[in-house]
């Protein structure tokens, strides 16, 4: 099926732009599950791909050459991915990380995931996950050492569950994974999500590798305490995971019940994180290091939170609690706010405060979360550390 698209739009995909947006199309809305073909207003051909709402963008363009997208295109794909992540493979001390980065490794829509041998594959679009058997094909013949596939599915639908097993077998429960070298425990039929954001392996590295070194840390949107556990790893003296869903607190303990280490000196409280702020300052609490790595939308009964509108807020707050000379890890994987704004935001309010800063660090994905230049969007995590005197 061809598709034409408009002037302005043809020249980003000649460049390499691999997303198709609803502006782009001169027809109006199309539905099709099958390949297409895009043309310019002139009936050249710009790319192959296909059309799939998500939540950006209506499509993807796999290809810039017309060829047939077979089970050897996959193939291809998926090899490629495999090469790059070589050094991974190779590395005892972690056991997980990302196989395939979508648009990064050249398949938009697909992300795949790798723990100790199973593979989670995440669908952000109905369309290409009408083509999953060959997808699954192809990617089984690249990876024979893969124990077992699930899948999350990552589009609205009332059809298929969010999490399922789908071939091979099935993984126990917690699956213990490695990452530099620390023990975190994982469930692959859990939800969407796993019990470990994996983009964020070199920020945990850096908490490990000194930064927490005898300080006490206060992890704010705590998940399961991934951020604590390295940081206790990484000998901090105490620790404090705070997050409103009840569910970390038991995840929290068992992360660190998985390395021998004893909770006693680790405090995980069930609150609201704006709340925590201010029972902190009543306390007369303070922190050698906060980590901020909020959602990129989070609501509750009070209070409508959004990174783009609202970060700086954390900042301010935690300026308030921060112990002199301390640490502020400021991160968001918010893709609606550049890096530069993100920067911004934070160091607004350090001016507007007072306070004396330097950055010690900046992270961005790391390299299994392969990015393209031509697609900077894709490169969705920021993280900044500063060091503060008051």
């Amino acid at each position: 099926m061809k598709i034409n698209i408009k002037k302005r739009a043809s020249t980003k995909f000649k460049k390499g732009y691999p997303l198709i947006q609803q502006e782009d199309l001169v027809q109006a809305k199309i539905i099709t599950t099958d390949w297409v073909e895009l043309v310019d207003p002139q009936g050249n051909f710009l790319g192959k791909g296909y059309l799939g709402k998500q939540n950006k963008g209506i499509g993807w363009i796999l290809s810039q050459q017309d060829e047939p997208f077979d089970q050897a295109f996959f193939e291809r794909k998926f090899f490629g991915a495999k090469e790059q992540r070589t050094i991974y493979f190779s590395d005892e001390q972690t056991t997980a990380f990302r196989l395939f980065n979508g648009e990064g490794d050249g398949i938009g829509g697909l992300t795949i995931d790798y723990y100790d041998r199973f593979a989670v594959f995440s669908w952000y679009n109905e369309t290409l996950y009408k083509h999953r058997r060959l997808l699954i094909a192809a990617f089984q013949v690249v990876y024979p050492e893969v124990l077992g596939i699930y899948e999350k599915i990552r589009f609205e639908t009332t059809r298929l569950p969010e999490s399922q097993h789908v071939t091979g077998e099935v993984a126990v429960e917690p699956l213990l994974i490695k990452e530099n070298g620390v023990t975190y425990a994982t469930y692959l039929n859990e939800g969407l999500m796993t019990g470990i954001f994996l983009d964020q392996k070199e920020v945990r590295g850096a908490l490990i590798d000194g930064l927490a070194l005898g300080k006490s840390v206060l992890n704010m949107f705590s998940y399961t305490g991934a951020f604590s556990v390295a940081a206790a790893m990484g000998g901090a003296s105490t620790t404090t995971s705070v997050d409103l869903a009840k569910r970390s607190l038991k995840k929290t303990r068992e992360q660190f019940e998985v390395n021998g280490l004893s909770t006693e000196d680790q405090r995980i409280i069930v609150m609201d994180v704006f709340e925590y702020f201010k029972y902190a300052q009543r306390k007369n609490l303070s922190y050698d290091v906060i980590v901020l790595d909020p959602p990129s939308f989070a609501r509750n009964k009070k209070k409508v939170f959004r990174v783009a509108k609202n970060y700086g807020e954390l900042v301010k707050d935690s300026l308030a609690i921060l112990s002199d000379d301390g640490i502020l890890v400021a991160s968001t994987n918010a893709a609606n706010v550049s890096v530069d704004q993100f920067q911004a935001m934070i160091e607004d309010e350090l001016l507007a405060t007072g306070v004396d800063y330097q950055i010690i660090g900046v992270y961005r994905l790391p390299n299994d979360f392969q990015t393209i230049a031509s697609f900077p969007e894709g490169n969705y995590l920021k993280v900044f550390i500063y060091q503060i005197k008051k």
